[in-house]
């Protein structure tokens, strides 16, 4: 509905009813005077979600988790000022991780710009390059072609930010007083000159989903004659690395389709949906950043030719080992860009995994006899009963197959049908020993870790991620810190199908705003879990404000080391100091009193077993604190000591 009270009635309203036309349902505010007409008109918007959230900074970052869950962009709105400058970190994480978010920012209008009017600083391209788009909206008016002006640039403004890459758009906001609603007897009048109905014509909305979430369109001509140069290759990788959960079954299945069709083993990213969707992919690797920890071992499983799909995974050991090796690396991605932080032989086919296996032909490939068998590592179901469930790490441990990968293999065919040049290419199947070598180890360093963390009954950071592949509810959101967690569950992360919805923060890299994030992508939505360090969720505690606007659950999982853990791993950890000072800066907060403080439930974690039973069925409605308390050093010593031993198990 548009609000004819006064320009500023109008001009916001149009802001609103547009986007709301667009299919946008979301928008968070923050709190101030010159945003009021942006806030009157989103408030009364009554087929718009609107959140208030004191603190600029964690509401950005709670609509950046709110847009990763949802696939749509959410509005955020703030006063001008200082105000503004808080979104810039959320912003930079949204834009280099592709998450949509539409930007209003209220300003000054130019005649109180540069001039010391108070709460005013320069708001023009404040975020740099960052954004995909910037605009400089006019002062509201009463004409009807800036109105219609206006309209058409929100337009332009939310498919920018939705496509061709997703991002963020900035709108600035200039607004005159009076900022209430005050009458307006010439914009009452113009109600009758605007026809709601054909105003708002051209506001067709786009597809709900991100680009990522649906199939685009690419030329895949002479792409089936590549796949048949892959295939000539024995000694091939294909690496899987960062996926948003949305991708899911299609992203699993396209994959495992390339694998078997060229006969190469897939590493898969700990925060790739592979993890969570393993029968579908039976030549998975989850183990390669302890394997590659030999280096003879490594040396000897060097690649002749290597398909990177997405970025990189986190793992150094394997960034390490592929800027040594000479093989070439071809990068799929829909998106243009360089994706070779390495800077190495690398071809870009600029495509998803998805586009590429739909347009080439090939038929389900069974477990057959003439065929590789799958490894017989048995997956926990994710119709798995809590009752089976609820028994010890010691009791229910993964078992293993004690068979020897068969010696004999054979080589079938397939037909590959190039749609986009009309070819027809019969390219064999093979099973080769490279990819035996590769499933074999996998199995030998899976059973040791599985072993290890069964019988391990103190409480050390690993093993939370590894448990939490096993005991969380099928299809749980779970939103992975940066720092040490991001690592844990890339190298211990169980592969399983519980189809876990994992998501992350890896545009930037940086801590700032975990919870802010966990509680956006919890917010309206099943059941969610934050697994977290101390300082990450210290560095965003005015995200817990946003505890009684939270419609939904999270769990937080808490491993409390008292500082970096991460940096026990790193060269200055033997420089103390400045070390413990300067680099793991120790807070010594005391999370019981914290959690009293903002009313949220609290248990102080002492065992896996009270662990296990606290997640197995998670609340319907607010936050949980689950503190593990852990130590740095000790943890630190446990992870070198168990890589020693790993290594000297692997080369034998």
């Amino acid at each position: 509905m548009l609000d004819f009270r006064n320009p500023n009635t109008l001009y916001a309203s149009i802001i609103s009813e547009t986007l709301t036309r667009l299919g946008i349902t979301t928008t968070v505010i923050c709190p101030g005077s010159r945003s009021t007409p942006l806030t009157i008109a989103f408030a009364q918007n009554l087929m718009m979600e609107t959140i208030p959230i004191l603190d600029e900074r964690s509401a950005a970052f709670f609509a950046l988790g709110m847009a990763k869950k949802i696939g749509i962009p959410v509005v955020l709105i703030c006063t001008s000022g200082t105000a503004v400058a808080n979104f810039f970190p959320a912003i930079i994480e949204a834009t280099t991780s592709k998450i949509p978010l539409i930007i209003l920012t209220a300003d000054r209008p130019p005649e109180l710009r540069d001039c010391h009017a108070g709460q005013t600083i320069d708001q023009v391209k404040i975020f740099g390059s960052y954004p995909r788009w910037y605009a400089e909206l006019t002062p509201p008016s009463l004409v009807v072609s800036e109105l219609a002006a206006l309209r058409n640039t929100i337009i332009n403004a939310d498919r920018l930010a939705r496509s061709p890459t997703p991002g963020v758009v900035h709108l600035n906001v200039p607004l005159r007083e009076p900022l209430v609603p005050i009458a307006d007897s010439a914009t009452i009048r113009l109600k009758d000159t605007i026809d709601p109905h054909l105003f708002f014509n051209n506001c067709q909305q786009f597809s709900t989903k991100l680009p990522h979430q649906i199939s685009r369109e690419s030329s895949t001509s002479g792409y089936g004659e590549i796949i048949h140069q892959w295939q000539s290759q024995e000694r091939g990788i294909i690496i899987a690395g960062l996926a948003p959960p949305e991708q899911g079954e299609e992203y699993c299945r396209s994959i495992s389709r390339l694998a078997q069709a060229l006969g190469f083993p897939v590493f898969g990213e700990g925060l790739s949906p592979l993890r969570n969707y393993a029968t579908l992919n039976p030549y998975l690797i989850s183990t390669y950043d302890l394997l590659l920890r030999s280096p003879n071992l490594a040396q000897e499983l060097n690649p002749e030719v290597v398909i990177q799909i997405g970025e990189l995974p986190t793992s150094k050991q394997l960034r390490q080992w592929l800027a040594k090796i000479p093989a070439p690396r071809w990068i799929i991605t829909p998106d243009h860009g360089n994706f070779d932080p390495l800077h190495g032989d690398s071809r870009h086919l600029v495509t998803s995994v998805e586009s590429l296996m739909a347009d080439l032909i090939i038929p389900a490939i069974s477990n057959s006899p003439n065929q590789y068998p799958k490894k017989s590592l048995d997956r926990s179901s994710s119709k798995s009963s809590s009752k089976s469930s609820s028994k010890s790490f010691n009791e229910s441990s993964t078992k293993f197959s004690t068979k020897s990968p068969a010696k004999s293999l054979t080589t079938s065919q397939t037909t590959f049908l190039d749609k986009s040049s009309n070819k027809t290419l019969v390219f064999p199947i093979n099973s080769h020993n490279y990819l035996k070598q590769w499933l074999s180890l996998e199995q030998t360093a899976r059973q040791h870790l599985d072993r290890t963390f069964a019988n391990l009954e103190e409480l050390m950071e690993p093993k939370v991620a590894w448990l939490l592949s096993q005991t969380l509810p099928p299809h749980t959101p779970l939103f992975v810190a940066n720092s040490m967690p991001i690592r844990d569950v890339e190298f211990f992360w169980k592969p399983g199908d519980r189809h876990i919805q994992t998501y992350f923060s890896r545009g930037a890299n940086g801590i700032d705003g975990t919870l802010s994030t966990a509680l956006g992508i919890a917010h309206g939505h099943q059941s969610s879990v934050l697994l977290t360090g101390d300082l990450a969720l210290l560095h965003d505690t005015n995200g817990f404000l946003i505890r009684q606007k939270l419609q939904g659950h999270l769990t937080i999982i808490l491993i409390n080391n008292n500082g970096g853990g991460i940096f026990e791993n790193l060269p200055i950890r033997e420089f103390d100091p400045p070390f413990e000072e300067y680099f793991a800066t120790p807070q010594s907060v005391n999370f019981a009193g914290f959690a009293q403080t903002y009313g949220i439930e609290y248990q102080l974690i002492t065992s896996w077993q009270q662990l296990q039973t606290l997640l197995e069925t998670l609340p319907a409605s607010g936050i949980r604190l689950l503190e593990i308390p852990t130590d740095r050093r000790r943890d630190a010593q446990w992870r070198k000591t168990y890589l020693s031993e790993s290594i000297k198990i692997y080369r034998n």
